[in-house]
């Protein structure tokens, strides 16, 4: 079995993110149970500059409510803060567009990654674009 470090963490993110309907969610999140990684999945969209705080909010709740964090500030701000990150990296094709996709996170042990998955909208010409944040928390 190979060592689950920061790279397989930001793996589970992305194919988090990148997963097409919740039966496929479930069945990843079961697999990466097995190997120790907690994972959480939220569909996102709108407007984008209207959307970043609630990605942000979105991304927290969920990590808090599939167990991927615990309640408490550190682990909060570390998906906030990841999450901020991987949207940052996407806002140069998304600004003033409407967006639409998904929020992956992850963690095992003191590794956090989020994974932002965005179609990007403008007429029928449509990009698409993913970002991806990490942070170190204790566990």
């Amino acid at each position: 079995m190979v060592p689950v470090g920061s790279k397989e963490v930001a793996r589970a993110a992305i194919k988090m993110a990148l997963t097409d309907n919740r039966e496929q969610e479930r069945e990843l999140k079961a697999a990466y149970a097995k190997i120790g990684i907690k994972t959480a999945a939220v569909d996102h969209g709108g407007d984008f500059i209207a959307s970043v705080n609630k990605i942000t909010e979105r991304s927290v709740v969920a990590a808090k409510r599939e167990g991927v964090i615990r309640e408490v500030h550190a682990d909060e701000g570390a998906v906030a803060g990841a999450t901020r990150e991987a949207v940052s990296q996407v806002m140069p094709k998304a600004l003033g567009l409407n967006v639409g996709g998904k929020i992956g996170i992850a963690r095992h042990r003191d590794h956090i990654s989020v994974a932002v998955f965005f179609g990007v909208g403008l007429l029928h010409l449509d990009e698409v674009a993913i970002g991806l944040g990490h942070r170190a928390v204790s566990s």
